[in-house]
């Protein structure tokens, strides 16, 4: 397995090693299904919480583990080889609360770290549906009334609505303020919230993704996180670890279609020899290991500035880029390798192609990321 080049510590290792056993018995005979079906497993789920494996970022001083980007980053790399669209949305729950931690009060990121803590999951809605790359332009708005403030509008793409107890909402007090006007909240589900259409996607079909409406829900005012028009600032904090870190899912993708190609070619045998040995698939073989294990480094390597505090200067953007398009290509190419075979849903690769596509657009798309390397350039 590609795993087998990966160096690790030996707390790294042994959290690895409790994930691999978990997907390996309880996930993977059943992704099939899952995926025909578009459903999330929350058995498998409820296993690896009940591992210590759910929220493992809660800082310690709010009674988590604390650990560092880089052990969450191969984290989220192990469970994206099992599956992509389980693993996002596993990590998500947690990863929704980060906003709290990052421009929260203490009583927020408290209250936030004991319900992670407790297996409750929190799901970020920023995107809309006239809102996209454009995030700044969101229309959900948050009108003061008294001691409280009205939310109203509707989010879309959202990942794991449906699962989730509570929302951080970006909202905008005053739309023509753009990005100075966006205010985020923590919205409790049981406050009225509508879990409205399941979009059914091409890939990651395990990770349910739905709208979200928000009809004049009331919330205390004492539920926003930060200052009027403070939010924005918090979600670019936000998205500077989240980006990365769900592109580790991406490179999980490219593992298992690497070792998939592999497999299947030392075994297939054309020409009165395995095709592994014929070089020009050999060498194809060989620059799909090449280009996943340097998505594999660069994103150690944004793991290393982020556990640091040191800014990321681009590399964000550009490791972004790589990393999806890597996964992309790398799958595709295990689709080739192994042929009609590959184009089948008997085999795993047409799933991992399917899958792959997401981390181009997502959490940002690739275009936009080259706005800002080519704003840096324009300085």
């Amino acid at each position: 397995m590609i795993f087998d080049y990966i160096q690790t510590t030996a707390e790294q290792k042994d959290i690895l090693d409790i994930a691999r056993q978990i997907c390996e018995k309880e996930l993977l005979p059943q992704v099939p299904e899952l995926d025909r079906t578009g459903t999330y497993p929350r058995d498998v789920a409820k296993k690896l919480f009940d591992a210590g494996l759910y929220a493992l970022e809660v800082p310690e001083q709010y009674g988590g583990m604390g650990v560092s980007h880089e052990t969450n980053f191969l984290l989220a790399e192990t469970l994206g080889y099992y599956d992509a669209g389980f693993g996002f949305t596993f990590h998500a729950g947690s990863m929704g609360a980060e906003c709290i931690f990052m421009g929260g009060t203490e009583a927020q990121k408290q209250f936030a770290a004991n319900e992670l803590l407790n297996g409750k999951t929190f799901a970020f809605c920023l995107t809309e549906p006239a809102c996209g790359s454009d995030a700044a332009s969101i229309a959900t708005t948050a009108t003061r009334e008294g001691d409280a403030y009205v939310i109203k509008g509707n989010k879309c793409f959202i990942s794991g609505a449906e699962l989730a107890d509570y929302f951080v909402v970006a909202t905008t007090i005053d739309r023509s303020l753009k990005y100075k006007g966006i205010t985020l909240f923590l919205v409790e589900k049981e406050r009225g919230v509508q879990i409205a259409k399941h979009e059914e996607k091409m890939g990651i079909r395990l990770s349910p993704t739905n709208e979200v409406v928000f009809d004049d829900i009331r919330v205390p005012a004492d539920h926003m996180i930060g200052a009027e028009g403070r939010g924005w600032g918090i979600v670019m904090r936000n998205m500077e670890v989240v980006r990365p870190t769900s592109m580790n899912f991406a490179t999980g993708i490219a593992m298992r279609a690497v070792d998939e190609a592999v497999n299947y070619a030392k075994v297939r045998t054309q020409f009165g020899q395995p095709i592994i040995r014929l070089q020009g698939l050999n060498f194809l073989l060989a620059e799909m290991l090449e280009r996943t294990m340097v998505s594999h480094g660069a994103l150690m390597n944004i793991a290393h500035l982020l556990d640091h505090g040191m800014p990321l200067n681009g590399m964000g953007s550009a490791t972004k880029i790589y990393a999806s398009q890597t996964a992309s290509w790398v799958a595709s190419k295990a689709v080739e390798v192994l042929g009609g075979y590959g184009y089948m849903r008997e085999y795993p690769v047409e799933k991992l192609m399917r899958d792959a596509k997401i981390f181009e657009i997502f959490e940002g798309t690739n275009q936009i990321q080259q706005v800002v390397l080519g704003a840096m350039l324009s300085k």
